[in-house]
């Protein structure tokens, strides 16, 4: 499956007469919990947020469970699987792991909300996950196995976008120079004896970390194994 993250369009607020659409609510809870994270996101708060009354809310969605799962099909649907393309299955694979991480670089929610509900009670995590499994049958595997490599990619995607290099995430941009000085003087003041290799790290927080660099090096890690195991079987 090559996927690609398709224009915002769908997340504009929409109202159909009256009546706020389904999108339109999933997108604001959405964007809430990127903002203040997903504790932040209760059916009272996104009303007062929407202008509404809760009732209006759950004209779309019963009870938060559902709203939850709401706020992944409709994150999920921006992404789309392309059939006609004939680039070979490695390329493919890596436009998937690519487009994950820029999705959830976007919203940093979405990872502990995937975690929080059901995927598979979604329309649109179902279709990407078959179309991955169909991907990786292309490439020798079984669908268990295609089953395992596909969880193995989500939750690397996860631990890519979570092990981001550089500072915390809240610090001010004018106090980041200031926390990778204090993180650089911590790794040199360690016993020279005990960890050679953490002092000599001290030297990458001097500048700002490169991101494209990491995020392509990620994705080549990520690649290679899922590449090393296929390559085995034929």
């Amino acid at each position: 499956m090559y996927l690609v993250h398709e224009t915002r369009t769908s997340y504009s607020c929409q109202v159909t007469g009256d009546r706020l659409t389904k999108a339109a609510v999933a997108d604001r809870a959405l964007r809430l919990a990127d903002e203040e994270g997903l504790d932040a996101v209760t059916v009272r708060r996104l009303a007062k947020e929407l202008g509404v009354t809760p009732m209006a809310l759950y004209w779309h969605f019963k009870n938060k469970d559902e709203l939850l799962l709401g706020m992944v099909d409709h994150v999920l649907s921006t992404v789309r699987a392309d059939a006609n393309t004939g680039d070979p299955w490695q390329k493919r694979l890596r436009g998937v792991v690519e487009t994950v991480v820029g999705v959830m670089r976007t919203h940093p929610s979405l990872p502990i909300l995937m975690h929080a509900v059901d995927k598979t009670q979604t329309e649109s995590f179902n279709r990407a996950t078959n179309d991955t499994l169909t991907l990786l049958s292309h490439a020798g595997f079984t669908v268990e196995e295609g089953y395992w490599v596909a969880m193995y990619l989500l939750n690397g995607c996860i631990g890519i976008v979570s092990g981001q290099p550089g500072c915390p995430p809240g610090v001010p941009a004018d106090q980041e120079p200031e926390w990778r000085r204090q993180k650089r003087v911590h790794l040199e003041g360690m016993p020279a004896d005990r960890f050679p290799m953490m002092i000599e790290l001290a030297s990458s927080y001097r500048d700002e970390p490169d991101l494209d660099r990491y995020y392509t090096f990620a994705a080549d890690l990520l690649i290679a194994g899922v590449e090393a195991m296929a390559a085995g079987r034929r």
